[in-house]
């Protein structure tokens, strides 16, 4: 797997919580959007710290498509229960994962090109 298919991921799950939205006709929650995103960021700072074990635990394909499910899940029940804060943290995490994404590629990419 690589960058690619994570991002593919992320746009999926992203995509779900946009019907999400369009379904339960939910607004966007600044705050609730604004923790998601912290969220992320400080998931990817404390596992960074073993880069190595954790990219090989998430390349197995149960581990990915556990995971989908799971984001899957919570966004249908999420839009049941609290639409607005729940699609909105999860639309929060997904675009700051995104963005992380991209900054590590294109820094990769950077780096590799220097050489």
């Amino acid at each position: 797997m690589g960058a690619r298919t994570d991002g593919a991921l992320a746009v999926f799950v992203l995509l779900a919580v946009a019907v999400g939205f369009v379904l339960t006709n939910a607004s966007l929650s600044r705050g609730a959007f604004a923790l998601g995103g912290l969220a992320t960021l400080a998931f990817e700072a404390v596992t960074a710290r073993r880069a190595d074990a954790v990219r090989t635990y998430w390349e197995r394909r149960p581990v990915q498509l556990g995971a989908v499910a799971l984001a899957l899940g919570c966004a249908l029940v999420g839009a049941v229960v609290a639409p607005s804060s729940v699609l909105s943290a999860m639309a929060g995490a997904l675009v700051a994962y995104l963005l992380f994404l991209g900054a590590v590629v294109s820094s990769a990419r950077s780096r590799w090109l220097s050489r």
